[in-house]
Parts: structure tokens; C-alpha cells; sequence
């Protein structure tokens, strides 16, 4: 005989998902208010005991160095290449010797930390769906299209090919996000 877990059938995963997004809090806000349970909506499935996530096994993601890129144009194609294989195999990579200054790089954590430490009210006014805005902030850009909902919080800021209107980006971190692009732009 099988046991019906009574739980399982009051979960309306749709109805939670837009609950939560609605709150325009994200991640964060959730904890701000100061949640004791974490919602089912980031509940992960139990992964097997052979599974690659629980695994001792060392991996090693790519690094692009892009050291020299200016100089050498048969370095420069082969780091293009390098960079579309591992956005293609990895969706990520890391790179290296990219000439952006320490502070830089400091100020732009920075500037990502105050913008998500910010009351939630104040972030509020730029969660969004729309992904044509030049600054959007939101919790699991997929939300509702992965199986899996993900416990993060993320902003996205669209500085090429066109100048964004710097009125378009919060203030908390506005200056150091178009110093930052002006640094990649020189790379």
C-alpha cells in the first residue's frame, strides 16, 4: 500500500513562484524579514550518493589569459576561441591578466554588495521581468521555466553596444558600474 504524502497535494509549486516573485524581494528580502524555514520553492531534490555534486572528484573550470591579447593577433584568435568553447561547453570561465585594476575590482564588489544591501523597499523599484530595461534585478532569471529554483538574487546591467543612460542604473553603485565598463572597454 502506498502512503500519499498530504503535503505534496496542497503544493502549487506556479502559485508559490509567483507569490514569491511578486513580493519583489527576492532572496534577500526573505531573509530580511527573517524567515526560520526555508520555502519549498528552494528545496532541492535528494541527489543520489553517486552523484558528481557530493563527489570527492577535483574539477577545474576554464581561465582565459588574456595577457598579450593586444599585441599578438594569433594570441587574440586563439583566446576568442578559447572564450567561445568555454561559454559553450562551461557557460562560464575565468580570466586572467585582463588589466582591470585591484581598487577597481574592489569598488565594483563594493558597489554589488551595497546595491543588495539596500532596504528592500528601495530595491523594489528595480525588480523586474523585463529584461529590455538597461538595469534589472530579480531572483532566478529562469524562475519559472527551471525545474529547480535557485537561492540567489541577481543583477544584470546592459552597458554595450549602446551607452547606457546612466539614469537607468541606481545610484548605490551607478558610478563604479560605468567605471567598470570603462575598464572592460579598453581591455
Amino acid at each position: 500500500m502506498e502512503v500519499i504524502n498530504t503535503n505534496e497535494a496542497k503544493y502549487d509549486r506556479k502559485a508559490e513562484l509567483q507569490a514569491f516573485d511578486e513580493t519583489k524581494a527576492g532572496v534577500k528580502g526573505l531573509v530580511d524579514v527573517g524567515i526560520t524555514k526555508v520555502p519549498r520553492i528552494f528545496v532541492q531534490p535528494s541527489q543520489s550518493e553517486d552523484s558528481t555534486i557530493h563527489s570527492n572528484k577535483k574539477f577545474s573550470f576554464p581561465v582565459i589569459d588574456l595577457d598579450d591579447i593586444k599585441e599578438d593577433p594569433i594570441k587574440r584568435k586563439k583566446i576568442v576561441q578559447e572564450v567561445g568553447h568555454a561559454s559553450e561547453a562551461w557557460g562560464f570561465f575565468q580570466v586572467i591578466n585582463h588589466g582591470i585594476p585591484l581598487h577597481v575590482q574592489d569598488e565594483m564588489k563594493d558597489g554589488v554588495i551595497s546595491f543588495f544591501e539596500q532596504d528592500t523597499e528601495v530595491k523594489k523599484q528595480w525588480y523586474t521581468r523585463d529584461l529590455t530595461k538597461e538595469f534589472t534585478f530579480n531572483s532566478n532569471f529562469n524562475l519559472f521555466r527551471a525545474p529547480i529554483t535557485n537561492w540567489r538574487d541577481t543583477f544584470t546591467a546592459t552597458v554595450a553596444p549602446i551607452p547606457p543612460n546612466t539614469k537607468e542604473f541606481p545610484s548605490v553603485c551607478r558610478d563604479i558600474l560605468l567605471e567598470y565598463t570603462n575598464q572592460v572597454n579598453e581591455i
